[in-house]
């Protein structure tokens, strides 16, 4: 078929580039590799499918596509009269990357506030302890400051989670409009 190669070649560009870039969302290359195959199909694939695609072990395309599955990029589908697993890229890349990165950050914010109130609060009550020195006094001050600092920085960080979270985001940046006939 005439075109065949450079159509391959393109989308092994594109396979390659996801596959190095993937670990942005702490997945390895090969998953990279298998998202990116699927990308392309317009059909669901099985493991034995992607196994077949990729060269790889059955139990590597296991595990990469669980890992795929639990940051919601890939879904598993379903076609009638096929008994295997089936999966497919999620469509939706702008809510991929909003999912991943508010899963991570959410985490992130939650662990760093409470600790931040904690330390907070014992420095609170150390500040108000007649016995500490001058010098320890003015330590202390200095770090409920920079405690403060960063709890505000979390609240920001919050509060543009939600503005993801929300696609209010897409009114400071909005979405390109996508015009099928055009072509670069």
């Amino acid at each position: 078929m005439e075109g065949k190669e450079t159509l391959d070649k393109a989308r092994e560009r594109i396979i390659e580039t996801i596959a190095q870039n993937i670990h942005l969302y702490g997945l390895t290359s090969s998953a990279g590799r298998q998202y990116g195959t699927l990308f392309f199909h317009d059909e669901p694939m099985t493991l034995d499918d992607m196994t077949e695609e990729l060269g790889m072990s059955k139990t590597s395309m296991s595990t990469s596509v669980r890992a795929l599955a639990d940051l919601k990029l890939v879904e598993r589908a379903w076609v009638r009269g096929v008994r295997k697993d089936l999966y497919q890229v999620k469509d939706d890349w702008y809510q991929s990357f909003i999912n991943l990165f508010s899963i991570k950050w959410r985490r992130s914010i939650s662990h760093h506030s409470v600790a931040v109130r904690k330390s907070l609060r014992e420095l609170e009550q150390l500040k108000k302890d007649p016995n500490i020195s001058e010098e320890l006094l003015e330590m202390v001050k200095s770090d409920i400051q920079k405690l403060k600092y960063v709890r505000d920085y979390f609240d920001w960080l919050e509060r543009f989670v939600d503005a993801l979270e929300d696609h209010d985001i897409f009114d400071l940046v909005p979405l390109k409009e996508h015009d099928d006939s055009e072509t670069e």
